[in-house]
């Protein structure tokens, strides 16, 4: 069994170095959970100051590797959240992945830029997967608003991922797409879900919480609520093969029949 916390954090619009004092507090009460992996929200250092981003991209370097000696300190892998990163065409929206020896094991640019809350306008979207392996646990980790995309979260399921990793900062007022959206990838993929959200206000948002993991079955392990929290659960890596081999989804895709219809369409 693996024991993995996901921190639903408020996040205080463009403070960094606010936010990141929060958060290792937040982190040094996870540990005392002896947590092997710990799961933080999207963009929790700055929120959506879209307008400003630019502005914050210099301070996510030196977060970044006080979270490698944090989790090499304390023996824990962390899925570190997304962070807005400074790239030759522009900021991108990037998930970090740090192993329980300081290692940066994975960044990934999200794909899938969200119109309603402006992102096309100031970040660039990544082309890039989110595979990466956690001790020898094939996972993919995805970025909010990837969260609606089956084809591209299959695509990873598709290649041996048997986690999958979301961090997100999802609004209040559409909780039940992300309670069903999680459970319907957890289900379709025959995957573990590991879903951390934010809490709190902007200026044009009220964020939903509710983290949670999902096993392979689509049963909710655990969740957490509205306010600030940890939320604790474990997974069972062999319960992955387990229901794969019971429902055989993989085996039984028609790949020439899909391409045949995408074609004709």
């Amino acid at each position: 069994m693996i024991k993995i916390a996901c921190i639903q954090s408020d996040v205080i619009l463009g403070e960094s170095i606010s936010n990141f004092s929060n958060m290792k507090s937040k982190i040094s009460e996870a540990v005392k959970e002896n947590v092997s992996i710990i799961v933080l929200p999207e963009l929790w250092t700055t929120g959506y100051c879209l307008e400003e981003i630019n502005n914050h991209t210099g301070e996510q370097e030196t977060i970044i590797s006080e979270l490698r000696s944090i989790a090499k300190l304390n023996n824990v892998t962390l899925i570190a959240g997304s962070f807005p990163i400074a790239r030759e065409n522009g900021v991108t929206n990037t998930l970090i992945v740090i192993s329980n020896t300081g290692e940066l094991i994975k960044t990934y640019d999200k794909v899938h830029l969200f119109q309603l809350m402006n992102e096309h306008h100031y970040l660039q979207s990544g082309n890039m997967d989110g595979l990466f392996d956690l001790n020898g646990l094939p996972a993919a980790g995805f970025v909010c608003y990837d969260l609606r995309f089956p084809e591209w979260i299959g695509a990873h399921s598709q290649k041996g991922a048997k986690v999958l990793f979301f961090v997100a900062e999802w609004p209040i007022q559409r909780m039940n797409h992300w309670e069903t959206l999680l459970k319907a990838r957890a289900i379709e993929n025959q995957c573990y879900v590991v879903a951390c959200n934010r809490v709190g206000k902007d200026l044009a948002n009220t964020f939903g919480g509710g983290s949670t993991v999902i096993d392979p079955w689509g049963e909710v392990l655990t969740k957490g609520g509205t306010n600030e929290e940890i939320v604790i659960g474990e997974i069972d890596p062999n319960k992955v093969d387990e229901i794969r081999g019971t429902i055989p989804i993989f085996e039984d895709r028609k790949e020439e029949i899909y391409k045949k219809v995408k074609k004709n369409i």
